[in-house]
């Protein structure tokens, strides 16, 4: 099918989605979202073994688009439940897809972006990559990527990650896990493709049933634990600290926070 924020090829069983919104840094937005839900099944349904995602231009993923951002403010809170739910089905589609993924972070992955980067199986990332969760910044919560980060780095760097809205550079994030290995940037693709076609060496059965196995013994804890990230990420939206956050956010300004 045709694509309208990424492109799908195929060579061989290796599908390579590039996330293609290079003028807007690869944000996310529904569109955007839902697209890529869309290209990892068809990528799975056309018989490829192993996928590979990355970006074009010279962000990964700058997180949310700002004029998504725009159009939530003055939604319901059922509205938000619904967003929240969407967003949620989103990165548990990531952690739980199947086929063998591999992220190649071409440039900043943040907020949302570190989480489809970080999500996949293998994190391949240029040194100059940039890494953070940066929600309360505006207000905020990171409800649904918490969940996972705090599997992958432990409650203490979690808590550092999540509560300092710091940025980190893939060196780091190489040292806590979170990245698999740094590759110079005029090799990440090719090293990418060397990674799968090792493992399209491979039992394809044995590859999907070890993800699967790896995920199952977390899986009901993982799916309350996003019941009431979905639950805060709807409730957050609608304070004034939210509003206020969003909108200083988009008027280039520091926001006037209340005392909670």
């Amino acid at each position: 099918m045709a694509y309208s924020t990424l492109k799908l090829e195929r060579a061989g069983r290796i599908a390579t989605i590039t996330l293609a919104r290079p003028e807007r840094r690869n944000a996310i937005s529904r569109v955007l979202m839902d697209e890529l839900t869309l290209a990892l099944a068809e990528s799975e349904r056309g018989g490829a073994r192993v996928v590979i995602l990355t970006g074009e231009g010279q962000a990964f993923c700058a997180g949310m688009d700002l004029e998504d951002l725009r159009s939530i403010a003055g939604q319901s809170l059922h509205q938000h439940k619904a967003d929240a739910r969407h967003m949620a089905n989103f990165f548990h589609g990531i952690y739980s897809y199947p086929l063998p993924l591999i992220a190649a972070v071409n440039g900043a992955a943040i907020a949302g972006g570190t989480g489809i980067a970080t999500l996949a199986d293998f994190t391949l990332a240029v040194p100059e990559a940039k890494f953070g969760y940066t929600e309360v910044r505006i207000g905020f919560l990171p409800a649904i990527v918490s969940i996972f980060l705090r599997r992958q780095v432990g409650d203490k760097r979690a808590r550092d990650l999540l509560l300092s809205a710091r940025l980190f550079d893939a060196a780091e994030a190489h040292a806590m896990g979170l990245v698999t290995r740094i590759v110079p940037a005029e090799s990440l693709l090719e090293e990418a493709h060397k990674l799968a076609e090792s493992l399209l060496a491979w039992s394809p059965a044995s590859l999907q049933r070890t993800k699967r196995l790896l995920r199952q013994g977390q899986e009901a804890e993982i799916q309350r634990e996003l019941e009431t990230a979905i639950r805060e990420s709807a409730d957050i939206r609608t304070t004034p600290d939210f509003r206020e956050g969003l909108s200083a956010f988009l008027e280039k300004r520091a926001p006037e926070w209340t005392d909670g």
